[in-house]
C-alpha cells in the first residue's frame, strides 16, 4: 500500500488518515477511539470481517441493519453520532466511491454524523478516480448482488450491464471527493484484502 501517497492526497482534500497493517489492529484502534457514542454501520462485508459490531458493542450502542433488519433500523441509524462503512471504489488521488441501492449508507456519509470512518482494505485501493468507479460497478456491484440473491443479470454473470431489472441494487452512486462541511471523515487503510 502506497501509504505516503495516499496520506498526502486524503489529507490534501480534508480527510484523516490513518494506516493499520492488519484488520485486528484497525478494530483494535477504532474500539479505542470511539467510547459512550450511538454507533451505526453501514452494509459492509468489510465490517463484518472485521467483527465492528462485537468490538463496538461493548462501549457503544450500535446498530446495524444486518443484525436487526427492517426500515425503522435504517431510520434509527440517521441519529448516531458516528457512522461506520467502506467504499466501493478509492482512487489514489484522493476519491471515494460508493453505489447503493437504498440510499441509506450514501447519505449517511454526507450529513449526519459528527464523524463517518471508512475502513478500506488494499483490494479497493485504484489508479485513478475512473478506474475506482470501475471497480465498483465490475467487481463490488456484481459480488454484493450474488451475495443478496437478487435476479439481476450480474448476480449471475458476474459483469454489470447497467440493467433496468427491478431487483436492480445500483440506484445512486457518490463520490466523495472531499468531507461534507461539518462531517470529520478518517480513511482507515489496512494494507489486507476486505470485503468486496
Amino acid at each position: 500500500m502506497e501509504q505516503e501517497l495516499l496520506k498526502n492526497n486524503f489529507e490534501r482534500h480534508g480527510f484523516k488518515t490513518s494506516f493499520f497493517d492488519t484488520k485486528k489492529a484497525a478494530s483494535d484502534y477504532l474500539k479505542d477511539q470511539i467510547s459512550g457514542k450511538k454507533v451505526a454501520i453501514g452494509g459492509s462485508v468489510t465490517a463484518q470481517e472485521m467483527g465492528l459490531y462485537e468490538a463496538l458493542s461493548e462501549k457503544n450502542e450500535v446498530i446495524w441493519h444486518w443484525k436487526k433488519a427492517g426500515r425503522e433500523m435504517l431510520v434509527e441509524a440517521r441519529s448516531a453520532e458516528v457512522y461506520i462503512t467502506s467504499a466501493n471504489g478509492v482512487s489514489k488521488t484522493g476519491e471515494l466511491v460508493n453505489i447503493d441501492g437504498t440510499g441509506n449508507r450514501v447519505s449517511q456519509t454526507l450529513f449526519g454524523p459528527e464523524k463517518v470512518y471508512f475502513v478500506i482494505g488494499n483490494n479497493k485501493v485504484c489508479p485513478d478516480l475512473t478506474s475506482a468507479m470501475e471497480r465498483a460497478k465490475q467487481i463490488a456491484a456484481p459480488k454484493n448482488a450474488a451475495r443478496l440473491q437478487v435476479q439481476t443479470p450480474c448476480a449471475k454473470t458476474g459483469v454489470c450491464v447497467d440493467c433496468n431489472s427491478p431487483a436492480r441494487i445500483c440506484h445512486s452512486i457518490v463520490i466523495l471527493e472531499r468531507p461534507s462541511n461539518g462531517m470529520e471523515v478518517e480513511v482507515v487503510f489496512v494494507d489486507e484484502e476486505m470485503g468486496y
